[in-house]
C-alpha cells in the first residue's frame, strides 16, 4: 500500500456531499440505494445521543443476511467506535429496517474481504481510495493486509433475540 498523504476527516463541501444520503434515508428514499448503501443508527459513547451514518456495503452475505461494512477513516471514526461500545442496533437497507449486531472482523478475514471488494470495483476504488482516504493499492494481498489494519471491517449480523 502506498500512502499518498494523511487525509483528515472531510470538511466543507466534501463533508456535506458525504452526508447527503442520510437526508435521502430520512425522507424515506433510502430504497433508491438498494443494498449498495445502508444507514446505521448508533448512539454516542459519551452523550448517548442518536446518530445516523450512511456507509457503503462491501458485501451482503445472503446465507445469513449479514452486511459487511468498513470504516474508511479508520478505527477512530465516531460511528465505528460507537458501534463497538453498543453493538446492538438497527440499520436501514433496501427499504427495510433490520435489527443487527456489529461484530469486528479479524484482520485476515478483513484482508480477504477488502481484496475481493477491490477486484469487483476496481475503477471506483482506484479513483476514490486515493482521493478520500489518502492511499493507493495495487490489489495485492500484502497491500490489503495493511489496509485491513487501517480500515477495520464490521459484520452487521441479524440480531439474536435477547434472553
Amino acid at each position: 500500500m502506498q500512502v499518498i498523504k494523511e487525509v483528515d476527516h472531510p470538511t466543507g463541501l466534501t463533508r456535506k456531499m458525504l452526508k447527503l444520503p442520510v437526508h435521502f434515508y430520512r425522507l424515506g428514499l433510502g430504497r433508491l440505494f438498494g443494498d449498495r448503501l445502508l444507514m446505521v443508527n448508533h448512539w454516542g459513547r459519551v452523550t448517548g445521543k442518536r446518530y445516523q451514518t450512511v456507509v457503503e456495503v462491501i458485501r451482503h452475505e445472503e446465507r445469513d443476511d449479514s452486511y459487511l461494512i468498513a470504516s474508511g477513516w479508520g478505527p477512530g471514526a465516531d460511528w465505528y467506535r460507537n458501534l463497538l461500545r453498543r453493538p446492538r442496533t438497527t440499520v436501514e437497507v433496501d427499504g427495510q429496517t433490520k435489527q443487527v449486531t456489529a461484530e469486528p472482523l479479524p484482520a485476515e478475514e478483513a484482508t480477504e474481504i477488502m481484496t475481493g471488494y477491490f477486484w469487483r470495483h476496481r475503477a471506483v476504488a482506484k479513483r476514490m481510495l486515493p482521493r478520500l482516504y489518502g492511499y493507493w493499492v495495487d490489489g495485492s494481498k500484502a497491500d490489503f493486509h495493511e489496509v485491513a489494519e487501517r480500515v477495520p471491517v464490521l459484520r452487521l449480523a441479524p440480531a439474536r433475540p435477547a434472553h
